[in-house]
This record gives C-alpha cells, sequence and structure tokens, in this order.
C-alpha cells in the first residue's frame, strides 16, 4: 500500500521538492485567508462596485507594471534568495496593514495601497518561484510536481483559506491578516531549507554586445508559437473570467442573499472541484489527449458564465463553482507543464513572467470591464459579458490548440534540466 507521505511528495522527486512544497502550500493558506478576508474588508468599507472591483486590481496591476523585470531578474540570480526577499516583504506590508486595522485608522485608500505594495512583492516571489520545480525535478516529472502544488493552491488557497478567512474576519478585521502574516513567515523558513539554486548560464554574443535581457525573452517568445498562442488564451480567457470576478463578493451577499460566510464556502466549491481535477490529473494524463483536454476545459469555461448569468439559487452556484474547479485545474497543470517543458532553462523566469502578466493583465482589463459594467447594468451583467467574449475567443483558439499540445519538449543541453 502506498504511504500518504509517498504520494503527496513521491520520494524520487527529491528532498528539495519537499521543502518547496511545504513551503508553497503554507504560504497558500496564508493567501487564501486573504482570499475571503480582503474583499470583505473592503466591502465593508465601500458598497462601490467599482472600488470593490479596484481592491483585486490593485494587487494584480503590479504585474503590468515589474512582470518582465521580474522575470528578467529571476533569470540573473538566485532564485531561491529571490524568493525569501519577497515573501519576506509580503509579511512586512500585511504587518503595516494590521497596525492601521488595530489603530482603527484603515480606509478604503489605505487597503487599495496595501494591495498594490503586497502585489509588487508577490510579482517577484512568483516570478522567481515558478522556476524552481524545473530545477529541481527531471522534466519527465514536471506533470506529478505541478499537480501536487496544485493540490496545495487548492487546499490552502481555495480549500482551507477562504472560509477561515471569512469566520477570523467575522471575530475581527485584523485577525485573518495576523494569521497570514504567520503563514507568509513561516513559508520563508521553509523554503530557505531547499539547497541554493545556481544562477542560469548566459551565452555572450560573439561581438560582444549584450542583448537585453528582456527583449531576448521576448523575441524568444515570438518566434516559439505553441508558447506565444498559450499566452495569447490566457491572456483573453482572463479578462473574460476577471470581470465577473471582480464583483463575485457582492454577486454572492446580494444576487445570491449569502453572508460573508456563505461568500467564503463558495469559493471553497470550486476548491473541492479542483482537488478531484487535481487527483484525477494522473489518470487524465495517461488516457486522454492535452488537446482534447483543453478544449473541454474552455468549452466548460463558457458554459460556466452562462449558468452564473442565469441563475439565483445558491446550491445551483456551488454546484457551478465544483464544476469549474473540476477543470479549472486540470486546465492548469497542463499549461503550466506544457510551458515548463518547452522553455530553456536559462528563460524560465522570462517567459514565466510574461505568461503572468498575460494573466494577471487579463485580470486587471477584466475586472476594471466588471466594475463598469456591473456598476451601469447590474451584478448579473459581466457573467453574460464573460459568456460572449469566452465563446468568441474559443472559436477563434479552437484549431491552434492542437498546435500548442503536440508541441515537443525541449531538453536545453548546455543548462541540463531537472536533478
Amino acid at each position: 500500500m502506498l504511504h500518504p507521505g509517498e504520494w503527496i511528495a513521491p520520494r524520487r522527486l527529491g528532498r528539495d521538492f519537499r521543502w518547496l512544497l511545504a513551503s508553497s502550500w503554507t504560504s497558500n493558506l496564508g493567501d487564501g485567508i486573504a482570499l475571503s478576508a480582503a474583499p470583505l474588508l473592503i466591502a465593508s468599507l465601500t458598497s462601490s462596485p467599482i472600488l470593490v472591483a479596484a481592491g483585486a486590481m490593485m494587487q494584480f496591476l503590479p504585474w503590468l507594471l515589474f512582470g518582465l523585470l521580474a522575470g528578467s531578474i529571476a533569470d540573473h540570480y538566485d532564485r531561491r534568495r529571490l524568493v525569501i526577499i519577497a515573501n519576506a516583504s509580503r509579511a512586512v506590508v500585511v504587518a503595516a496593514l494590521v497596525v492601521f486595522l488595530l489603530t482603527g485608522q484603515a480606509t478604503v485608500w489605505i487597503v487599495l495601497a496595501t494591495s498594490f505594495l503586497y502585489g509588487v512583492a508577490e510579482v517577484f516571489a512568483d516570478s522567481a518561484g515558478s522556476t524552481l520545480l524545473p530545477m529541481i525535478v527531471k522534466p519527465a516529472d514536471l506533470g506529478v510536481g505541478n499537480a501536487r502544488l496544485q493540490a496545495g493552491f487548492l487546499v490552502g488557497n481555495q480549500l482551507a483559506g477562504p472560509p477561515l478567512g471569512a469566520f477570523l474576519f467575522a471575530l475581527g478585521s485584523f485577525w485573518p491578516f495576523l494569521v497570514q502574516i504567520v503563514c507568509v513567515s513561516l513559508a520563508v523558513l521553509l523554503i530557505a531549507r531547499i539547497a541554493s539554486t545556481p544562477v542560469p548560464p548566459h551565452d555572450e554574443p560573439a561581438d560582444g554586445v549584450r542583448v537585453q535581457p528582456i527583449r531576448e525573452g521576448l523575441r524568444w517568445l515570438r518566434h516559439n508559437a505553441p508558447v506565444r498562442t498559450l499566452v495569447l488564451i490566457i491572456l483573453l480567457f482572463n479578462v473574460t473570467w476577471a470581470a465577473p470576478w471582480g464583483i463575485l463578493v457582492l454577486y454572492a451577499t446580494e444576487h445570491l442573499n449569502m453572508g460573508p460566510v456563505g461568500f467564503g464556502v463558495l469559493t471553497t466549491a470550486s476548491a473541492l472541484g479542483g482537488l478531484v481535477g487535481t487527483v484525477s490529473f494522473g489518470w487524465l494524463e495517461r488516457h486522454v489527449s492535452f488537446a482534447t483536454l483543453m478544449r473541454v476545459c474552455l468549452s466548460l469555461e463558457v458554459l460556466m458564465h452562462l449558468g452564473f448569468a442565469l441563475t439565483s439559487i445558491p446550491w445551483v452556484a456551488f454546484a457551478i463553482m465544483f464544476g469549474f474547479g473540476v477543470y479549472a485545474f486540470v486546465w492548469g497543470t497542463i499549461s503550466t507543464t506544457v510551458r515548463q517543458r518547452l522553455v530553456p532553462m536559462r528563460l524560465q523566469g522570462r517567459i514565466a513572467s510574461v505568461n503572468m502578466v498575460g494573466v494577471f493583465g487579463g485580470l486587471v482589463i477584466g475586472q476594471a470591464l466588471g466594475g463598469v459594467i456591473a456598476q451601469a447594468w447590474g451584478l448579473t451583467a459581466p457573467w453574460w459579458f464573460a459568456f460572449g467574449g469566452a465563446a468568441v475567443t474559443l472559436v477563434i483558439v479552437w484549431r491552434s490548440i492542437s498546435q500548442i499540445a503536440a508541441a515537443k519538449p525541449v531538453v536545453d543541453e548546455a543548462e541540463g534540466q531537472g536533478a
């Protein structure tokens, strides 16, 4: 019988993977607590849909401002050390917010500023952190490694964190953020146990002129059709996804008539579905082609938006959110694995950052649109926008999905991959 610890973190993935996994899971628990507590805090300070949507938007905006820079830095310095510094900075930012809450000086503008500063630190943490897995496991184990990291994201960020954050917020507005500080600080200690990661090598041009690192990454992406198309798909689908998600707290509490805890439980439903998707990924990877899985996931995304636009019944919303969790995390594991297999080690940080700029650029644009649309036409209008936009996008990219799924893994012989 397989030991639970062996299933969660197979021994063949190595000791460093276990420290990475433990750090990621702990950090995700803290972020999951804030996932419900932060919008509840903003909603307690203002009833404006635009300002509520701005809370998440301000945390994602730094990706547009600093994402490419963070990716370039991750490719030129010790990536483990960068994660440690960035996560420590996140803890300091949240500590400042706790001080404002305890002294009664917190305003919606202070919370928005805190979200922005937290987002800046998160850009550097995620850009460097996303490059660690390919450095410590073999290419063949990337799917399993990503699935385990996704499982931690689901359990901490989506399943346990949100209802815990809503419960702690009901006890006092500062409690969820105080617990978040503890989680992020513990994550720093755990990631520090990983052996120092070498700085990726870089080829010097024969003419002695150094190509600008960011331009080098963008040039590689421009000439790699599968990865380029994947980034565009992620950008466009995040625009449509984020439009209603930015006002989800208002949709849940006002349209579905749930309280704060109900909102936290709604987000938890997606995590339960995500666990099913993550646990099933190994079987799906062996029996269903990536192209089929990607098309099914994106088709379900279109139908999810339609379902939310039509329903006003809480249990129906829970069922839809559960289904969203199943396909969303299958998609996330596939897209991450494809990208990591195709990108040379020396460019992992830059291409990952371009991908994240697409992710959060879409979120910023979508949430800005969603707040305006909800303000003008009501809380279900962003779901109709998402349904139409996602359907059109899916039709456009349908054929190109086969090219992405069929792309061959790239092994950078000069650098090697994995341990």
